[in-house]
């Protein structure tokens, strides 16, 4: 069944309410979402209080000059991997000063896939810092807009897990 605006409000709402209550702040470092975290996010009266930037860094560019991707882990992994994740959760915290960052990257289709990085791979990251970050990698099922979707409640979601656990 695909996921509804309704299904993802309910997920930004979820995590907007932890976020207040807590006080934190957060930054989203997208690529293959192209921004849909901090939108969900915002769709929010008040989200000033929480949301501290968006960053669509869709382009490798962009993630080097942006966020302080290294070439190097470009190079050796690509975009859509853990070690991109991870730089890009690092300098999504150094850019903004937010209390908690997120990191998404993969290859939403229909084409750019690949053996070992077939389309719906998407990589993510959450943190609060370089040493209190996770990261994890899922394969979703779907067309460009439904690998997405699922992307965006599944950062949503994780995100929320992680700050309910540390």
């Amino acid at each position: 069944m695909p996921l509804t605006d309704d299904a993802l409000a309910e997920a930004g709402e979820a995590l907007a309410e932890l976020l207040e209550r807590r006080q934190l702040t957060i930054a989203t470092a997208e690529s293959c979402t192209g921004g849909w975290v901090a939108k969900v996010l915002t769709d929010r009266a008040g989200s000033s209080a929480y949301v501290l930037a968006g960053l669509v860094t869709y382009s490798n560019d962009a993630k080097r000059g942006l966020l302080g991707v290294s070439e190097t882990s470009l190079n050796e992994h690509g975009a859509v991997s853990e070690p991109v994740v991870r730089e890009m959760v690092a300098g999504a915290l150094s850019t903004t000063g937010a209390s908690v960052a997120v990191a998404i990257s993969g290859v939403a289709g229909p084409g750019g896939g690949s053996d070992d990085k077939p389309v719906g791979t998407v990589w993510f990251a959450w943190g609060r810092s370089t040493v209190d970050t996770e990261a994890v990698v899922e394969t979703f099922e779907g067309d460009r807009d439904e690998v997405r979707r699922q992307s965006v409640l599944y950062v949503l979601q994780g995100v929320r897990r992680f700050l309910e656990n540390s």
